[in-house]
């Protein structure tokens, strides 16, 4: 077979990353000097990572993070309350298979959301499916999938990611018994099956708390879907958003 028609072959079958290793040795002189395992190993390699690379692609871009974060940036300052072994064991993602939660506080400024987003990316690129939110705006989104007879179907998408971001849940002063409902049916749908990160400028002893003020009637259940089987993470010290030193935003 001819060189145009093995890469006429490789495009059918829709082997791009094998393709370009193929026109790489063809350009490299030296790659006949190779076996024919060893030139074949390259191009069988070359294809893992195009693949790879590309699922990784379409995970961050699925994913939406809010910012580009890293675990391997983190700072762990004193002041700031961060555990590294607690970091290093959730960085196995070993959580996420397993459906549990994470819930990180602190006061503003003092990295949440940044870290909530290395764990989103770390998740990506260990193959699983990430969604990040801004809870604020993913309760308005919910309301008009109610109106519009969308909810059931916008919930499935919300469920079916292996790691749900829930950003910013002290966004309002007071939730809404409406926002609490739909906040209700998003962790329940989760739970134990899907894992979630939940932010928050109040202290975890005030969430109960929080949620009794809107929805008395289902604070405990919204309480139990999000402790079962959490870590706990409370961030502590000066704001870090004018100290690109201690971390990278």
């Amino acid at each position: 077979m001819l060189v145009n028609e093995v890469r006429q072959k490789l495009l059918q079958l829709r082997l791009p990353g094998m393709l370009q290793a193929l026109d790489a040795q063809l350009n490299t002189p030296s790659s006949t000097d190779m076996c024919f395992e060893e030139r074949l190993g390259i191009l069988v390699n070359a294809e893992t990572v195009f693949r790879e690379n590309r699922r990784l692609t379409t995970l961050l871009k699925t994913a939406k993070l809010k910012v580009r974060a890293d675990l391997n940036d983190i700072s762990y300052d004193p002041r700031r309350n961060i555990n590294r072994s607690q970091i290093a064991s959730l960085a196995t993602c070993n959580w996420i298979q397993q459906g549990f939660n994470v819930l990180l506080t602190g006061a503003t400024g003092t990295g949440k959301t940044y870290l909530a987003c290395a764990f989103g990316h770390r998740a990506c690129l260990r193959g699983f499916s990430v969604q990040f939110h801004k809870l604020g705006l993913l309760l308005d989104e919910l309301h008009q999938a109610r109106i519009d007879g969308s909810l059931r179907s916008r919930l499935k998408v919300i469920n079916r990611c292996a790691l749900l971001i829930l950003d910013d849940l002290s966004v309002k002063a007071r939730l809404a018994e409406s926002d609490c409902e739909l906040l209700y049916e998003v962790l329940d749908g989760r739970h134990q099956t899907g894992a979630t990160i939940v932010t928050s400028q109040f202290p975890l002893n005030k969430w109960h708390e929080y949620f009794t003020a809107s929805y008395p009637t289902a604070a405990d259940a919204i309480m139990d879907r999000l402790l079962t089987n959490a870590t706990k993470i409370e961030l502590s010290g000066e704001s870090l958003r004018n100290h690109t030193d201690i971390i990278t935003l």
